[in-house]
């Protein structure tokens, strides 16, 4: 899909960006045409032809500032890809307050301060997009992710409440949501799992595709989102889970 410059002309912001799902998100969106600018916590890994920015999305302040300089040095803002965020583990009883407040504040509140910044360069794109990192954990119960669940269900009913908010506007808001991905944040918990091989076949079982999704493919996902092509599709999330959310498959060889 990088033969195609759907994005020519078009300037991108994708927070989080430095690695993972969001690296590959501005790369592709780079791939097809389009200039970007990557916020993150750790910009020093981003190269040209990306910019990069430090920014933490649980600050306002840093979030402004970082907002301004990117919309400044690109010229302008069309697309916004909210993906910065971190993940969290357990019931409702292993996690305390802070814990609580610090996820949410990253992966709920992150989404808004960058929205909040970019929403005024928005206005004056003629193909503004946002689209939200969602999760399959917000339509699914998944087990020992009650925080991160949570989190996760409040961006999906944000971003169709944006996505009415905003679309006289001609600003449209989507999110993805990602069954368990191959990134470095995933790879973490395997290695931290008591068997790491066991644990990595157990999430690639309960994908009906028998594998971890690819960064990659969250990215393709996204981009088709924000393309003008897909004008007309606001207020969507796009399940990229090989999939677990809307298939019942009979156990392997029955």
């Amino acid at each position: 899909m990088t033969d195609t410059h759907d994005f020519a002309g078009l300037k991108a912001l994708v927070t989080g960006g430095a690695s993972g799902i969001g690296r590959a998100t501005a790369e592709l969106l780079a791939a097809r045409g389009a200039q970007v600018a990557v916020l993150d916590l750790d910009p020093s890994s981003v190269d040209k032809p990306l910019l990069g920015y430090q920014a933490d999305v649980s600050d306002a302040t840093s979030v402004r500032q970082a907002v301004a300089a990117a919309v400044a040095d690109l010229g302008g803002l069309d697309v916004l890809v909210n993906n910065a965020g971190i993940g969290a583990q357990g019931t409702v009883e292993d996690n305390d307050d802070a814990e609580w407040h610090r996820v949410l504040d990253v992966n709920v509140l992150g989404m808004v301060r960058t929205a909040r910044a970019a929403l005024p360069h928005l206005r004056e794109s003629a193909h503004a997009a946002i689209v939200n990192t969602c999760s399959i954990a917000a339509t699914a119960g998944l087990p020992q992710r009650a925080l991160y669940s949570a989190s996760k269900g409040a961006v999906l009913s944000l971003t169709l409440a944006m996505a009415a908010d905003h679309v006289r506007e001609g600003i449209r808001v989507n999110c993805v949501n990602p069954g368990t991905a191959d990134t470095p944040w995933v790879g973490r918990l395997l290695d931290a799992a008591a068997d790491p091989a066991a644990e990595r076949a157990a999430l690639e079982a309960r994908q009906p595709t028998g594998r971890l999704v690819s960064a990659a493919e969250v990215a393709g996902a996204i981009a088709y989102l924000a393309s003008p092509l897909s004008g007309a599709t606001t207020g969507t999330a796009l399940a990229v889970d090989g999939g677990m959310q809307g298939l019942r498959l009979r156990p392997a060889g029955q």
